[in-house]
């Protein structure tokens, strides 16, 4: 069936992931009637439930509309889905299950960083297909034969900021971050890249996922004389609370949030405080302020008119925009391949050149798994609870 793997191969796999076989073992040839099976696994509940709720949402509307249209190389899709909570552990049982007894032909999905390095090992080793949704580096960096991504990595999001805060004259920096793996991977990130700009970082605070108040953090940023501007890598609801306390404490220097906070939902837990504030993120949060001779401003506008119709106006966050480009990248190479066999999927996503999606343009190869430059990044600001695009010539 879906998997194209020999019986003996199949078998072992069953074997090593300890999971129920299915009911029929895969066969060397998929019925012309059968569905492609893509798996997935997001954290649509729990602390991450905002990047993946609308990753859900995205792939089941797209699912719909690709089998409306006729399927892929004229078979139906059928999209096979577990909700990890955000849990790494979680994750790698779904995956487990996802390969050996749904036999699913490729996987896309990991909302965070933490699930989809969790069970990057399992997608190498039964060499199934797999685009994640999470940002670190980690990810593709050292490529692996099998994994891709869609989002912009955290070196890139690094790199977007200290251009924009060198533009402004800033150069000595305080960070406060994330101890998850996203906020710790970025900060990492950040601390090696920052000589390259002339960047000096004065302070380097954390802060825990389930913390709620990093007022004395910001004190001691606020304390550390000479910090022009602050950076914060993190997700969910930390970076909120950040916002807030920053606020409340009245500090001058400008802050900047990571692309992990790129959807409205951050504004509406921020509040006020998120005026003024600036973060890197995909076109798809300005998409009516592009050029019109942007040749990406069609993706976009396209993508967030048909989330908005079916969930709600202004319900459009980059991270739907992240599985939009995973499944239509999977669904590309099918079509080039003329097959789901995962070999040949794989081959074709390697290959894949001039890919527009909501990132950016797409140019995958041997040695880059993500195909994506840091001029895919927008730098935007917060003014007056919504996003505007910063003009890239006068910072």
């Amino acid at each position: 069936m879906t998997l194209k793997h020999t019986r003996r191969t199949f078998m072992a796999a069953v074997a090593a992931l300890g999971v129920a076989a299915a009911a029929s073992l895969p066969g060397n040839a998929q019925a012309a009637d059968e569905p492609i099976k893509i798996g997935t696994f997001l954290s649509v509940t729990g602390p991450a439930s905002f990047l993946g709720d609308p990753e859900l949402k995205t792939l089941q509307m797209y699912v719909d509309k690709i089998n409306a249209e006729g399927g892929v190389n004229g078979q139906p899709l059928e999209l096979v889905h577990y909700d990890t909570g955000g849990d790494p552990n979680k994750a790698v049982t779904f995956v487990k299950r996802l390969i050996a007894q749904d036999e699913v032909d490729a996987i896309v999905g990991g909302s965070t960083s933490g699930e989809s390095l969790a069970v990057m090992p399992l997608m190498e080793r039964f060499e199934v297909p797999f685009i994640s949704f999470a940002g670190s580096k980690k990810i593709v960096d050292p490529v692996q034969a099998w994994t891709f991504k869609t989002p912009h990595t955290d070196t890139m999001a690094c790199e977007k900021i200290f251009e924009d805060m060198k533009k402004r004259g800033f150069t000595q920096i305080a960070m406060i971050s994330g101890t998850g793996g996203f906020g710790q991977s970025m900060q990492a990130e950040c601390q090696g890249v920052a000589p390259d700009y002339g960047i000096e970082i004065l302070a380097d605070e954390t802060y825990g996922p389930k913390d709620t108040d990093m007022t004395a953090q910001l004190t001691s940023i606020k304390n550390t004389p000479g910090v022009q501007a602050v950076l914060n890598p993190g997700f969910g609801q930390g970076p909120a609370i950040v916002t807030k306390n920053y606020r409340q404490l009245q500090i001058d220097a400008p802050l900047y949030q990571s692309h992990g906070v790129a959807s409205k939902k951050f504004i509406e837990l921020a509040g006020d405080a998120a005026e003024g504030v600036r973060l890197p993120a995909a076109a798809l949060l300005v998409a009516e302020q592009l050029s019109d001779d942007d040749p990406q401003k069609p993706v976009v506008t396209g993508y967030k008119a048909a989330y908005e119709e079916k969930h709600g106006e202004g319900s459009v966050s980059t991270f739907g925009g992240h599985a939009y480009d995973g499944l239509m990248l999977i669904v590309d190479a099918m079509k080039t391949a003329g097959s789901s066999e995962p070999q040949a999927v794989r081959d074709a996503l390697e290959n894949t050149k001039g890919y527009m999606g909501t990132a950016g343009e797409v140019n995958f190869s041997e040695n880059d798994h993500l195909g994506l430059t840091p001029d895919a990044f927008r730098m935007l600001e917060i003014r007056n609870g919504d996003w505007v695009l910063v003009d890239d010539t006068t910072g």
